[in-house]
């Protein structure tokens, strides 16, 4: 029979750098999960990604079990590793930060492709250019048509 589910807690943690100080050890405590647990299991799966930003999504369960989900890094600490940037501008309108091409626009949306609610690598691009531009990140040349 399947586990009932309690409820969800979504975090972003670096990494292979999860401990149990805040922001992790309050989250998972006030729920009642073993936060020794989560950290050990959160940086043995995230070890080949250290350093990097990453969203994960804990499901709890009644039995105080868990399961949890690590998804890509946010477009924006992509668009901000691309563009070699720490990060976006205060006025994006106003004044822009970095440039980056079309093509490492699409490496991003390939990335993030299974996170996007989108169906085609097209739509995907458009977005990590939306967020680019509301970072003042300037997106050079002409949208590739042909993807």
């Amino acid at each position: 029979m399947a586990k009932e589910i309690a409820g969800q807690v979504k975090l972003q943690i670096k990494g292979g750098a999860a401990n149990p100080s805040p922001p992790v050890g309050p989250a998972l405590g006030s729920k009642g999960i073993n936060i020794m647990e989560f950290c050990k299991q959160f940086n043995a799966r995230t070890q080949d990604k250290a350093g990097k930003v990453l969203p994960v999504v804990i499901t709890y369960y009644v039995d105080k079990s868990f399961d949890f989900i690590v998804k890509n890094p946010p477009v924006a600490i992509q668009l901000l590793e691309a563009a070699k940037q720490k990060s976006g501008s205060a006025e994006p309108n106003r004044k822009k930060v970095a440039e980056i091409t079309w093509d490492q626009v699409k490496v991003i949306a390939e990335d993030k492709m299974s996170d996007l609610n989108c169906f085609s690598l097209s739509s995907a691009m458009k977005m990590v250019a939306g967020t680019a531009r509301s970072m003042g990140i300037t997106v050079k040349g002409t949208f590739p048509e042909n993807n």
